[in-house]
């Protein structure tokens, strides 16, 4: 069964990560580099100051900080524990794949810590600025797939790898989410 699965993985990557042209590269290199998202950052802090104020925004970055880095550190814990190969790495689709960028990454890729940082940070401000933005869920999570899918598309990730970093992302992001809601109302700022 397992097996079955990890085939029906490589089966989709390869039809996916083959949909890709030299056309669409630097659009979905841009996409996949994280300080390109640097402005909507920015954009996100903006909001956050404008709707929180100056000691709430200052919680929220340290609670998005520590979500990052627990994110990460999973990542990390998951990537060396289960030591699924990355693409670029498996005999099995390597030569039928396109690598888009130079350079692969680390030898093991499950799970992406791209779509489980994206996410994460996706559902976090979406619940949080939810009441006075209408419409933040909707980019965000556009732009969390947008980020999640550039890794099937330059050839780093199984899509298996991106549907457990998006489900880990969700919950961190629900649960920091609460997190910060439990701080606000134990420590009134």
């Amino acid at each position: 069964m397992l097996e079955q699965l990890v085939q029906l993985d490589k089966s989709i990557f390869l039809q996916l990560n083959n949909l890709g042209s030299t056309t669409w590269d630097g659009f979905w290199l841009f996409i996949t580099n994280k300080v390109n998202s640097i402005p909507l950052y920015l954009v996100l802090l903006f909001l956050s100051y404008k709707t929180l104020g100056v000691k709430k925004t200052v919680l929220l970055l340290i609670t998005v900080g520590i979500m990052i880095g627990v994110t990460d550190q999973l990542a990390n814990f998951f990537k060396y524990g289960v030591q699924r190969l990355r693409p670029c790495h498996d005999d099995e689709v390597n030569t039928l794949m396109r690598l888009v960028k130079s350079y692969c990454g680390g030898k093991y890729g499950y799970f992406s810590a791209h779509a489980a940082n994206s996410f994460a940070v996706a559902i976090f401000f979406t619940r949080i600025m939810k009441e006075k933005y209408n419409y933040i869920g909707v980019v965000l999570l556009f732009w969390a797939a947008m980020v999640a899918y550039s890794r099937v598309y330059i050839g780093v990730h199984f899509p298996l790898d991106i549907l457990t970093g998006t489900a880990i992302g969700v919950f961190l992001g629900w649960l920091f989410t609460k997190l910060y809601i439990f701080a606000l109302q134990k420590f009134p700022i």
